[in-house]
């Protein structure tokens, strides 16, 4: 069943490799979408710009994109509870760039950070109904509800080394653990669901199944093409049964 209720999307890390295939994605379906972005320049590279009509032609993408160009961290609140106010779902496709100042610089927590600041701007804003949040995570990080499976002990062993040595790592774990346990199911503003994709590849939306714990250890894990994860969430945001199937949930995309 697709929902005819929700209206916009805002994502996050829109410019990124997955974040951008979202967009397609919800464009595509002739879905409102927010965007906020760095670098608007950079990210109409990517995605034209909305559509503008002269006397002979019409150019770019339909007129249903706004990009904000900023950083979140850094809006003030107000602004950024407008920016929400007409949204029906929050995406953070948000992630570290792997260079040494990405990974080691400032801010280290970008995800949780920025996941908070989106969450408590739309608990002030105290919406009529829930809104749908997803985050991107990774299939490196665990359930914190516990019910994935034991993992072997070579591969604790290295996930406790990356956690020593790689916070982004450690910011993905946080960012799932807030929604987790901090909002968990009694928020009345916030529905939530974190998608941990297989190991992520280039390539467009082919088949794919979505399994509720992985299905491969760390090393040598499956893999799920970054469209396949746009088209995946893409679904949770516009098909009722899909996110009444997920809500609550850290659903693993893979390829098939």
């Amino acid at each position: 069943m697709v929902s005819s209720s929700i209206t916009t999307t805002l994502v996050l890390g829109a410019s990124g490799n997955t974040g951008r295939r979202l967009v397609e994605q919800l464009l595509a379906q002739q879905h409102n979408v927010k965007a906020i972005v760095r670098s608007k320049e950079r990210f109409h590279e990517i995605i034209p710009p909305p559509t503008t009509t002269t006397s002979t032609t019409t150019v770019g993408q339909p007129n249903n994109l706004e990009v904000i160009e900023g950083n979140l961290l850094d809006m003030d609140d107000s602004m950024l509870q407008d920016t929400i106010r007409d949204c029906d779902a929050v995406v953070s496709c948000l992630g570290h760039n792997m260079t040494f100042k990405g990974m080691y610089g400032k801010p280290q927590k970008l995800v949780t950070d920025s996941l908070k600041k989106a969450v408590k701007a739309i608990q002030d804003l105290q919406p009529s109904k829930p809104v749908k949040v997803i985050l991107m995570s990774s299939n490196g990080v665990n359930n914190p509800n516990g019910q994935d499976n034991l993992r072997p002990w070579g591969e604790r062993a290295v996930l406790c080394l990356i956690r020593a040595l790689v916070p982004p790592h450690v910011d993905n774990e946080e960012a799932a653990a807030y929604l987790s346990k901090d909002i968990g199911k009694d928020d009345t503003n916030i529905e939530w669901v974190a998608v941990r994709p297989d190991d992520l590849i280039e390539g467009e939306v082919s088949d794919y199944e979505v399994l509720k714990i992985p299905n491969a250890g760390l090393f040598g894990a499956g893999q799920t093409t970054r469209a396949n994860v746009g088209h995946f969430m893409s679904d949770l945001i516009l098909n009722d049964d899909t996110w009444n199937k997920w809500i609550y949930e850290m659903p693993v995309p893979s390829n098939v």
